[in-house]
């Protein structure tokens, strides 16, 4: 492929990060329009859940997947088809008559986000050839899924008041179309020299695992944890992990390639975004009913309150990018693991008449986690990877946050879940399982930190990375081959 003018890479990056923003944003927009759903669509707790869940798990579960097809069959083409998905699927989210439709236009939608978000990372690193300016180039990219997913609630609010909840889906249907005209005139097909083989096997298996586990925290608030049912998905998670870990090893084209998991880095990074998109997921989830159902705001007002979450990230994850690329992750993780932990902490002393400032000041914690907490990921995921596996380090990064956003959703909401109907001081009681599992959460991102940097663990990045030393030989044979 011809290298492209300055002006026309930056056509492409915006293009990208246009797509990001909106699947991004859905993650958290919908969350300060539950109330209206649950009023409108008369929705039960695990409706709710669901309609945040079916999002995040399909995100989570199929995100390698669309990678691979991409590389093999174009990613303009697939990114083109993901628009398209995404689009269809949010204008049938704001038709929906029922929470049965609704969660099956999120599906819907979701299914078209698994081709944008990946596919996205490898345009931006196909168009921008120069490692400096490509590190620059996903720093923009990577700040803007940490914007979008804080200033979400915000848009929502601003929606669901002004035209109704239908209207934050809607919303994206324009966006989506001006996005495919753009791509076709501005973004360069492209294919992977090499493209990795379809496994469909470890496909299903991921699915599996993610769908038992999740549908069991769900409905063990209606069932009980010792139901037959609840217990059987369990089982068959637990199996849908030993069936992974013994198929997946034996594959030469793994959809989860377990040598990776031997850097400790990586391991860490992945770790981390499970961790802490849990525990955000779970204060979004939990915030955003808080704000509206026990102290009575609307939905502009509840998202105006979350702009301390959305600030620190505008100023802090450009910086932080900086500092992680110049002085390595450490400084910013435990940064973000001790913002979290206060945060949590802090608010478990959270009541129906706190007083709003102190209300704020501790959502500015969750804001200082979410500014200084996705930069390392991203970089210590990808970091000391060959070039043949960043691809695919950068899709597991992505799948553990949003694996961590749907089960922060499916505990915090088993946790208040029963009581939402009452409101008041009973959901500021059953909130404090919330926010002492946020409190560990931050607790354990700090471990991380502390353990994934230093000399040995950037030693074992570096064992991982010489066992693909012959992927990436073939690699450029075929590639000096054929253009890419």
């Amino acid at each position: 492929m011809p290298e492209l003018s300055q002006r026309r890479r930056f056509l492409v990056l915006a293009i990208c990060c246009a797509s990001v923003v909106v699947v991004v944003m859905d993650i958290s927009i919908v969350n300060v329009a539950l109330p209206a759903i649950r009023r409108d669509l008369h929705a039960s707790a695990s409706g709710l859940q669901w309609t945040v869940d079916a999002y995040t798990l399909v995100l989570a579960g199929f995100l390698m997947l669309a990678g691979s097809t991409a590389d093999r069959v174009g990613r303009r083409r697939v990114f083109q088809v993901g628009l398209a998905a995404f689009g269809l699927g949010s204008l049938l989210c704001g038709l929906a008559p029922s929470t049965g439709w609704l969660i099956a236009a999120r599906v819907l939608q979701a299914a078209g986000g698994t081709m944008l978000n990946p596919v996205s990372m490898a345009i931006i690193a196909n168009t921008f050839p120069d490692p400096a300016e490509r590190a620059r180039a996903i720093g923009v990219f990577g700040s803007m899924s940490g914007l979008s997913l804080a200033l979400g609630p915000i848009l929502g609010g601003a929606l669901v008041d002004g035209l109704g909840w239908r209207f934050i889906f809607w919303v994206n249907v324009p966006i989506v179309v001006a996005a495919i005209v753009c791509t076709a005139l501005f973004v360069p097909e492209s294919r992977a020299p090499r493209a990795r083989r379809f496994d469909p096997v470890g496909q299903l298996l991921v699915i599996l695992v993610l769908s038992s586990v999740v549908y069991a925290i769900i409905e063990s608030s209606a069932l009980g944890w010792t139901s037959p049912v609840i217990i059987g998905l369990l089982a068959v998670a637990a199996l849908g992990v030993l069936a992974v870990l013994g198929y997946e090893r034996r594959r030469a084209d793994p959809l989860l390639e377990l040598r990776l998991f031997r850097s400790v880095p990586f391991s860490s990074a992945i770790l981390t975004a499970l961790f802490g998109l849990c525990g955000f997921g779970a204060f979004l989830f939990v915030t955003t009913q808080y704000l509206q159902d026990v102290r009575g705001m609307s939905a502009l007002t509840a998202g105006l309150c979350l702009l301390p979450v959305g600030v620190p990230v505008v100023l802090l994850s450009p910086r932080t990018g900086r500092l992680v690329g110049s002085r390595g992750p450490r400084l910013p993780l435990l940064v973000a693991g001790a913002a979290l932990a206060l945060g949590g902490g802090a608010s478990v002393l959270l009541g129906p008449d706190t007083p709003l400032p102190a209300v704020l000041a501790i959502y500015l914690l969750f804001g200082v986690f979410l500014g200084t907490v996705n930069p390392p990921i991203t970089n210590t995921a990808v970091s000391g990877m060959p070039r043949s596996m960043a691809g695919v380090a950068a899709s597991l990064a992505s799948a553990g946050r949003q694996s961590g956003t749907t089960l922060g959703v499916a505990i915090s909401g088993t946790i208040v879940g029963s009581a939402l109907a009452h409101g008041g001081t009973a959901f500021t009681r059953a909130e404090h399982g919330v926010w002492w599992l946020v409190l560990g959460l931050g607790l354990g991102i700090l471990v991380l930190a502390l353990l994934s940097t230093g000399r040995r663990p950037v030693d074992s990045a570096g064992r991982a990375a010489a066992l693909f030393e012959d992927v990436d030989t073939a690699a450029d044979a075929v590639g000096r081959r054929t253009p890419v």
